[in-house]
């Protein structure tokens, strides 16, 4: 731990509550740090939201909704009017990361060992920390819980996150299992119990740090990620929850004389709790806005709003089509603002196609960091189009693909749009692959913006055309590394993590789930020869109970006598773990049912 962060942590009165240490930051690229000290350059806020749609919002034309800070930065700001995210939220995650598409980064699926980032993927906060800036992370990472593809490995100096894809997964620690409300977060590493709701804690926590780094005269980087309002939705806050559950949700509410209607079946008090989520977002938006204001730093920072895909079910989505895991518009279409009162016109708006695949080099360019020249980014900066400069701007297509599995699947759950054309085949994303000919979709988005009119017979010059790009694409994106689609390990037996927690997030499953009756293998690495307890933990039962572990073709059993006191677990003691690849997994036997563990941890001694 160096001088500048001690100093750093030692003025942070939150940070300082939870009581959290540091780790050190590894990198997948080598680097020379230069310290900036100047105010020059601006600083660099991203906040996007999980699972909240393009429609979610007044600035969208929600008339129910109330999101007051954030529509007011949509009218402060430059905008992309069409700008594109993947339907699910690991794939855009890593896009946004990298600047790359997910399937060059081995990010597959969310889930089941593929939503885990290959540790040599450069991410923007490698590149902005290699350049002076501080930079900090605040929510939802979910591109792996352990080292190396921690956010702290990745070019985080500070990180308070959750772990696996949301609060209320396998991944939830015991004692912290759906608690979106005082739940156990991990600051730098540390597990810390917090207070307050979630999405409040992320913000607050970033305003804290961000106020150290304006003291210490420091560019800042910081990437808040809410995991709001994913679900579940038994934990919200309850104020708004009341207030939204005292007025008329219904589908009759909302605008829908153009484009696709809702479906007839609406959960009103599911949209309640989602909408409090929302406003619960704004609210600290707003905050996020006041706090700098008082640092004096609002006209040099740039601050850009966006969600990871559409909505968490069928809502108003602007007359759009579809919603979260559809290549529809309603599954992939993001509001994008952009503040930066310094250079940017409030009020500007572009029609240039865009996606999350460019906010690396937008932030890049406007923060006059250099992209390496060995480092390949399938994005390019918007920046000209959000100052309104005029700059040839030759059209391209953005490609999009998300479907479960551990490989892409040629022509399965796919979109490519141009600036006129969407070519499409929405096969579904909750299977590996399909059967049959694929039934592929054509729009002309300059006329048919809402995708209605599906031109595929009348245009097959067009549709020969976009084919034969998706095609190189996807032979492209396939061939980044000898083996793109194998799955990164997690690496055991460094100074950089210790216990290592292995959850179901992030185990290769042999039932295609993670569902308490399944089992998995985790693909580990042993880093140095060690002895270890290994510690496995199971829901917590009276009858007898079978252990055993499996190290590759090793096996260690154990049993353990039913009784009134229950048993949640057991250890395996003083265990030595060879060097190199290893498999493990273990079979727990209860009441004549065999399930895997509900967590490992591997505590070297």
């Amino acid at each position: 731990m160096d001088e500048r962060s001690d100093n750093r942590r030692d003025r942070r009165r939150f940070l300082r509550e939870l009581g959290a240490g540091t780790a050190a930051v590894t990198t997948a690229w080598p680097f020379t740090v230069v310290r900036g000290t100047g105010r020059e350059r601006p600083n660099v806020i991203v906040i996007m939201t999980d699972d909240q749609g393009y429609g979610d919002l007044g600035a969208t034309g929600n008339p129910v909704i109330r999101t007051p800070n954030i529509d007011a930065m949509a009218e402060r700001s430059a905008r992309m009017e069409q700008f594109y995210v993947h339907p699910v939220c690991s794939p855009t995650r890593a896009c946004l990361m990298t600047g790359r598409y997910n399937y060059r980064t081995r990010v597959i699926d969310t889930w089941i060992g593929r939503s885990m980032m290959d540790p040599g993927e450069v991410t923007v906060a490698e590149l902005l920390q290699g350049s002076g800036y501080s930079t900090g992370i605040f929510g939802k990472w979910h591109l792996g819980d352990n080292y190396p593809m921690r956010p702290m490995d990745q070019g985080f100096e500070e990180s308070l996150v959750h772990r696996g894809g949301g609060i209320g997964q396998p991944s939830d620690p015991p004692g912290g299992e759906g608690k979106y409300t005082d739940p156990i977060l991990f600051h730098n590493g540390e597990e810390v119990r917090t207070e307050g709701f979630c999405t409040d804690i992320y913000f607050d926590a970033a305003l804290e740090w961000i106020g150290g780094e304006v003291e210490g005269g420091r560019n800042f980087f910081a990437y808040v990620a809410p995991n709001a309002p994913h679900g579940p939705f038994n934990d919200v806050p309850q104020e708004l929850y009341e207030e939204y559950r005292s007025i008329d949700l219904g589908n009759h509410v909302f605008p829908q004389e153009r484009g696709h209607p809702l479906p007839e079946d609406a959960d009103t008090d599911r949209r309640a709790r989602i909408f409090s989520m929302i406003t619960n977002i704004d609210d600290n938006v707003g905050k996020l806005f006041r706090g700098l204001d008082d640092l004096g730093v609002t006209g040099s920072t740039i601050v850009i709003f966006m969600v990871d895909n559409g909505p968490n079910g069928n809502r108003y989505v602007a007359g759009m089509r579809g919603s979260k895991s559809s290549v529809y518009e309603g599954g992939v279409r993001s509001p994008f603002f952009v503040q930066w009162p310094d250079r940017l016109t409030a009020g500007h708006s572009s029609d240039r196609i865009a996606a999350h695949i460019d906010v690396l080099p937008t932030i890049l360019e406007a923060c006059e960091v250099p992209v390496p020249a060995d480092l390949r980014l399938d994005g390019r900066s918007i920046l000209p189009l959000l100052e309104g400069v005029e700059v040839e701007w030759p059209d391209r297509t953005i490609h999009i693909q998300a479907h479960r599995g551990d490989q892409p699947f040629k022509f399965h759950n796919f979109a490519a749009r141009k600036q006129k054309w969407k070519f499409l085949h929405a096969s579904g994303f909750g299977r590996e692959r399909f059967e049959g000919t694929p039934a592929l979709e054509l729009y002309d988005m300059e006329f048919d913006p809402l995708e209605e009119h599906n031109i595929a017979h009348l245009r097959p010059d067009v549709v020969r055309t976009m084919l034969l790009d998706y095609d190189a694409w996807f032979d492209d994106v396939g061939t980044t590394r000898p083996d793109n689609y194998a799955p990164p390990k997690i690496v055991i037996g460094t100074s950089h993590e210790n216990p290592t927690v292995l959850t179901r997030q992030n185990w290769r499953s042999t039932q295609g789930s993670w569902a308490r009756y399944t089992n998995g293998r985790w693909e580990l690495q042993v880093a140095n020869l060690a002895l270890w307890d290994i510690h496995l933990r199971f829901p917590v039962t009276e009858e007898d109970v079978e252990v055993v572990l499996h190290l590759d073709d090793r096996e260690l059993t154990g049993n353990i006598p039913g009784g009134p006191e229950g048993a949640s677990g057991c250890v395996f003691n003083r265990i030595v773990l060879p060097m190199g690849p290893l498999h493990l997994s273990a079979d727990i036997t209860i009441g004549g049912v065999v399930q895997g563990p509900s967590q490992v941890d591997l505590n070297r001694l």
